[in-house]
């Protein structure tokens, strides 16, 4: 009897692993099929070229993104989809004005020209710009130390660099980044009469580089102009303060706050055949900033995720859950976009199972970072060896996208596309960020790459899925 049933046992799991090994066959080949479909007839480098170089920035609230929104949605109606529709969202509009201009001065009559740019959200400087000596800093800790008596009626020069030995530069971006988002807000509290950040760039160049910043609940009498610096530029202030403390600065920006404009998430949808009332979402954000066209950041998470959609129509692969591509507008300076889609899902009671957002640029896809419970996160890192042939093997726990972050609860999964990050701030929010630095063949894989996950999670779901 003992003999019988260990017999049994072993034929058991032998068909188990036979299906499984079947299985793993199976996905493996759709899998290269999409490799294929994307890298030989993928659209997104097309549309890419379109929304870089024809319409090029997109900063919310401008024509540029209303054009933008007009043309996804243009597009992804010729693609069959079972709906395709428009989400309004009130978006905050802020205009950059006039080219910024700000010089060094050593001596009477002696100026150095400063590469400097508005940060996204300052108030303009007084009319005839402003003026004054410079305090430099390491960071807001350093405000304390220095207090009002060393503060007030300086430009407070926040000088503390991306750190060069953080091998993920997302790292570094994140520890350097709160001095440029409420380094104002901060400096203002002591009297400072304006701020300039060092761009948030890993090399040095003379390209300054924008981004978000806040003044908090400080007073609109309070508000102090903003400006990123030149990576180039802060070695040589730096280098200048050092021998004479006395240096001054002037610097003059031109930008305004209007009033709150509409604008549009842009949103299509296949139904699942099995699971029509669970979702699947992938995407990415329409705005950009000004400076460049936006192509990495996030126009190449855009176009991937439109061609995901397109995949799976022209391969004829019915997903069983309903999956959306969501063009989220105004991540970059108020993530008004990604916010009102998580609202409506909500008040609608929709089911969303899973999310994933390229926003870390058209690099080389290297893997995906995942927010979810350990059984979720150990299921999805059952697959990786189906991405190995694609030398896509970094798969772990961590963030996932500021869009799909409103999203979050105790079931969803979210996801992020992970490229290689080396160079991605060489550009990011400056004017060297440019269609002529995506890489067609890089920006397909990863449109192929997310295509493929949404295909496997659209397949096998989660444990709370109504297929498990």
């Amino acid at each position: 009897m003992k003999r019988s049933l260990v017999a049994l046992a072993l034929i058991i799991s032998f068909f188990n692993l036979q299906a499984q090994e079947n299985k793993q066959s199976e996905d493996s080949l759709t899998i290269r099929k999409i490799y294929d479909y994307n890298l030989l007839q993928g659209h997104s480098y097309k549309w890419l070229n379109y929304l870089s170089n024809d319409i090029g920035s997109r900063l919310s609230g401008s024509l540029n993104a209303q054009k933008a929104v007009e043309y996804t949605k243009k597009q992804l109606d010729s693609l069959g989809l079972d709906k395709v529709w428009l989400q309004p969202v009130m978006v905050p509009k802020w205009v950059r004005g006039g080219k910024e201009y700000s010089y060094a001065q050593t001596a009477p009559g002696v100026t150095r020209d400063l590469n400097i740019t508005a940060l996204g959200g300052s108030v303009a400087t007084p009319e005839g710009g402003t003026k004054a000596k410079v305090i430099e800093v390491q960071g807001l800790e350093d405000l304390e130390r220095y207090g009002e008596a060393g503060i007030k009626g300086k430009i407070v020069f926040y000088n503390r660099p991306m750190r060069a030995d953080n091998i993920n530069t997302f790292d570094a971006y994140s520890g350097a980044v709160d001095q440029r988002y409420a380094g104002a807000m901060e400096a203002a509290k002591y009297g400072a009469v304006g701020v300039i950040i060092r761009s948030l760039n890993l090399r040095l160049d003379d390209f300054p580089h924008t981004g978000s910043m806040t003044y908090g609940d400080l007073p609109a009498a309070q508000r102090i102009p903003a400006a990123a610096l030149s990576t180039n530029d802060s070695e040589y202030l730096s280098s200048l303060l050092k021998v004479d403390e006395n240096a001054e600065v002037y610097f003059k920006l031109n930008s305004s706050s209007l009033a709150d404009v509409q604008s549009y998430n842009v949103i299509g949808e296949i139904t699942g055949t099995e699971f029509p009332k669970e979702y699947i979402v992938v995407g990415g954000h329409l705005d950009s900033w000004d400076l460049g066209d936006g192509s990495h950041d996030d126009g190449a998470g855009v176009v991937q995720s439109m061609d995901v959609l397109r995949t799976f129509k022209e391969l004829k692969i019915k997903p069983k859950r309903t999956i959306r591509v969501v063009l989220f507008m105004n991540e970059e300076n108020g993530l008004r976009g990604g916010t009102k889609y998580a609202e409506i899902a909500k008040q609608k009671n929709e089911d969303h199972i899973f999310a994933l957002e390229s926003d870390e640029g058209g690099f080389t896809p290297r893997g995906f970072s995942i927010e979810a419970n350990k059984a979720q996160f150990e299921k999805i890192k059952s697959w990786s060896n189906l991405f190995e042939p694609y030398l896509i093997q970094h798969f772990i726990m961590g963030g996932s996208g500021a869009d799909i972050g409103p999203l979050k609860n105790d079931k969803i999964v979210l996801a992020g596309l992970s490229p290689d990050s080396q160079r991605y701030f060489d550009h990011h929010h400056s004017a060297n960020e440019t269609f002529d630095q995506v890489n067609k063949r890089e920006l397909e894989m990863g449109a192929a790459t997310m295509a493929s996950m949404i295909y496997l999670v659209d397949k096998y779901g989660f444990n709370s899925s109504n297929s498990n």
